[in-house]
């Protein structure tokens, strides 16, 4: 059991870090102007996401469900059931939203390296990108204090 908690741990710290440290980095760069530089942090997000917040989900996912099973967690509502319908909702916001805009971003980013000017759409995609983003960063901090506190 203590192998599976460190590997969820390990995998709670790759994806936590990881979302917030992607978005820092893609806010500077941003505030930058310089289509190059964004163009960069744009796909570095994606590359991002593919080694760290993937590989940290997927430790997640396995060592929690074998320590649910072992530990006979499930049937009634409490705090694991709300770590899950938050975890799988984030997930769904990464991959129904997020993956899409950061795509679009990429895109639209490359086309601004001819010309040095970012299109509208790129400033639209953006803005949905962080709304949509901080949710994506606030619910696995809430599933953090669930798995840490239990408070139910």
């Amino acid at each position: 059991m203590n192998l599976l908690l460190f590997l969820h741990i390990a995998g709670a710290v790759l994806l936590t870090g990881n979302i917030v440290t992607a978005a820092f980095w893609h806010w500077r760069a941003q505030r930058t102007g310089n289509a190059e530089i964004i163009h960069f942090s744009a796909k570095s997000v994606m590359m991002a996401d593919l080694a760290f917040t993937l590989p940290g989900i997927l430790l997640i996912v396995g060592s929690g469900a074998a320590m649910a099973e072992r530990s006979g967690y499930g049937g009634a509502f409490n705090w694991l059931t709300l770590s899950l319908l938050l975890f799988g909702l984030t997930g769904l916001i990464w991959l129904a939203v997020l993956l899409p805009l950061q795509r679009s971003m990429i895109r639209l980013s490359a086309e601004a390296l001819g010309t040095g000017t970012l299109p509208r759409a790129y400033s639209r995609a953006l803005v949905n990108w962080y709304v949509f983003g901080t949710a994506a960063v606030l619910l696995p901090v809430a599933v953090l204090y669930l798995m840490v506190a239990k408070p139910f």
